[in-house]
């Protein structure tokens, strides 16, 4: 029976494990430097969370998500996207009581969606994201912006464009999404179904439409831009001051809505413009979704976070042809003589370890040209050989890999002089 992953998810081998460690290492210390701190959510959630917070009209909703319904009668689903989880948790432990304000947190987390696998789109996908609580600060939506990239130049990516737009207050919204209505309607049966159920529940979506993206109305649709009142004509202008003020460059586009019900004010898109990438050229999206906390239960509060897809990011990599740290070498391979030895040698490799030196062994019989072998797979820095003779004496043959110096050191003495010799390295 040939057995294979289901369609749409991927093994990740240990090489590329090392570099996923890398990418998470680096952007959790950019998540420390502006002072985020992680949060970890369930990886299921009740049904109701998403079709309130993501929204009944999304694709996510209608037609991507992995539901099931637990013995209990229950209906679950697979979390599809972060944003409603992470303020479910906001709400539930009331974190807006917190006197540390805006509360500022990020995560690692797989998300399920059930759609068409292709490169970079994944049926299950890992994914980073960041969300501010509690503060409607538009400098708040330029640091998160400035977040997502700096975790990008940072791990080395230049071939970058940040699309930005405001989809203005609730009643800029409103007064585009009438205005929308009108200008759709007369068209209504030459849209694909879906957006004729969008006209009724969120005509902006149908400027995301793939279906009918070429269609004669959308190049003239009304611009959210044109419907801005002058509170949102403002907050936008402080938005795009800041960004400026940082030096990120940005270009503004109107018809930017994101797929997502729960989002105004400030939307994002931060794409790879590297040659090769694909289609496909969204590497994060986000944007602010003040009401969305209300919506789920919680008092007024205000938010902003983003979505960043890692798989998407390890190829913007790849097509950019940054080199990621696949793991170091090892710091030392044991290499035994004989049987006594082989049996010493646990105690020593024992005690290493918790002198937290990085240390293997050969546990494949091999003989003594074979051992010396895997050292070098392993690309050992030092390889201790042990045998009889030394262990009358108490000691271990100590061998430098790229300087071929061997030295005899007492086997109580070892933890200190390789720490000494690795920290040297290290530094």
């Amino acid at each position: 029976m040939n057995i294979k992953a289901p369609r749409g998810t991927a093994d990740t081998l240990p090489e590329e494990a090392a570099k996923w460690q890398f990418v998470e290492e680096t952007i959790k210390n950019i998540c420390n430097r502006y002072h985020f701190e992680e949060i970890r959510t369930p990886l299921f959630e009740h049904t109701e969370l998403f079709q309130r917070g993501v929204g009944d009209s999304t694709d996510i909703v209608q037609k991507e998500m992995y539901t099931f319904e637990d013995k209990g009668g229950r209906s679950l689903t697979l979390k599809p996207e972060g944003t409603a989880p992470v303020v479910r948790s906001f709400v539930e432990h009331k974190m807006h009581g917190n006197p540390k304000q805006p509360v500022k947190l990020y995560y690692f987390a797989q998300m399920f969606r059930y759609e068409r696998p292709q490169k970079g789109r994944m049926r299950q996908l890992n994914q980073f994201g960041v969300e501010v609580m509690g503060s409607a600060d538009p400098a708040v939506d330029a640091e998160v912006i400035d977040l997502a990239m700096t975790c990008y130049r940072e791990l080395g990516l230049k071939s970058l464009k940040l699309v930005i737009n405001s989809l203005g207050d609730k009643d800029s919204r409103e007064s585009h999404r009438q205005a929308l209505v009108d200008h759709f309607t007369p068209y209504k049966d030459e849209l694909c179904s879906d957006c004729q159920t969008r006209l009724k529940q969120n005509p902006m979506r149908i400027l995301d439409c793939k279906t009918d993206k070429d269609h004669p109305a959308m190049k003239d649709a009304p611009s959210v831009l044109d419907y801005l009142n002058e509170d949102s004509k403002a907050y936008f202008e402080k938005v795009k001051n800041y960004l400026s003020l940082m030096d990120i460059d940005y270009e503004v586009d109107a018809n930017l809505v994101r797929g997502l019900d729960y989002y105004n004010h400030t939307a994002f898109e931060i794409m790879s413009e590297a040659e090769g990438f694909g289609a496909i050229t969204t590497l994060a999206g986000g944007g602010r979704y003040n009401g969305l906390i209300e919506e789920l239960g919680g008092p007024e509060t205000p938010g902003i976070g983003f979505g960043m897809g890692l798989e998407r990011l390890m190829m913007a990599l790849e097509a950019e042809n940054i080199e990621i740290p696949s793991g170091e070498d090892l710091d030392c391979f044991i290499v035994t003589v004989d049987d006594e030895a082989d049996e010493a040698s646990v105690q020593i490799i024992h005690d290493l370890r918790t002198n937290g030196i990085q240390v293997d062994r050969d546990y494949q019989d091999r003989k003594l040209k074979a051992q010396f072998k895997a050292a070098d797979r392993y690309h050992a820095k030092y390889v201790l050989i042990l045998g009889t003779t030394e262990l009358k004496k108490k000691t271990i043959n100590v061998k430098e890999m790229t300087t071929g110096d061997q030295v005899e050191v007492s086997l109580t003495e070892l933890p200190g002089f390789l720490k000494g010799k690795l920290f040297r390295r290290k530094c």
